[in-house]
């Protein structure tokens, strides 16, 4: 039998471990949420009584066994100071499909995108994700690395989208622009120093699907991202006060995208 070629080894040793890759949700809303969900895997849930008793409908719609614990020793692998509001569920990430099924959108207008270049604070995605689920975006895009996991913190903060808003995490976020590109988008950089003011540019591409990129704090757009951008675009300022954190960016850029 011929040897399997070092490529075809490392992807399947890849599947295998994202196979058994497990996190743990918690808090009310995230946990509620996710026992909902059809498309979610669970393994396992730990609840307080008290908690087991407001979330009663999702427990009996999730149809997981749950495990009652004591408050006061909560038998729960979280990270110190996680606030559980006494109810965890571990479970497996979500398997949103590929980027070029995704990026058609749900037929209902022009679709939107927001892509993340090395957005990694857990907290800013999960409001990113809770904004992009209000103005309808078809998905919130980030590179593999680099890059906020699902993590419970995420889906804390996302209360609840995270499971209903797409949230792909591609191996490469250059080559996710090209092929947005190609697909037909416009490339919106959001950058201080940007040649045009968002809604202004935003007004005339009504009719066009849109991908908003948005960068860390501090460094912004790399180099690479913003040569792929077709146009950096700003948001006007009151006064010279700073810049806006870049979820409260991400949710004014949404605004200005989806306006008709």
């Amino acid at each position: 039998m011929a040897k399997k070629p070092t490529w075809v080894i490392d992807k399947e040793r890849a599947k295998r471990a994202a196979a058994a890759e497990t996190l743990w949700l918690f808090g009310l809303h995230a946990v509620r949420d996710a026992l909902m969900n059809p498309a979610r895997a669970r393994l396992r849930l730990v609840v307080t009584r008290n908690a087991a008793d407001k979330l009663a409908e999702a427990i009996a719609a999730g149809g997981l066994e749950p495990e009652i614990a004591d408050p006061r020793k909560f038998p729960v692998p979280l990270d110190p100071g996680s606030v559980h509001q006494g109810a965890a569920l571990e479970v497996r990430p979500l398997d949103w499909g590929r980027l070029e099924d995704v990026a058609l959108g749900t037929g209902q207008g022009a679709p939107r995108l927001v892509l993340l270049d090395r957005v990694s604070d857990p907290h800013n995605v999960g409001a990113i994700l809770r904004s992009a689920e209000v103005f309808g975006a078809a998905a919130v895009i980030a590179p593999a690395r680099h890059s906020a996991p699902e993590t419970g913190a995420l889906a804390k903060t996302a209360s609840g989208a995270l499971e209903r808003q797409p949230y792909l995490r591609v191996p490469n976020l250059g080559n996710a622009i090209v092929t947005l590109k190609e697909m037909g988008y416009t490339v919106l950089g959001l950058d201080g120093e940007g040649e045009a003011e968002i809604g202004t540019l935003a007004a005339t591409l009504t009719e066009r699907p849109v991908a908003l990129v948005l960068g860390a704090e501090g460094p912004g757009l790399r180099e690479r991202t913003r040569d792929l951008c077709d146009h950096l675009v700003r948001i006007d300022a009151a006064g010279a006060f700073g810049s806006l954190n870049v979820s409260n960016a991400a949710a004014v850029s949404l605004y200005a995208v989806t306006r008709p």
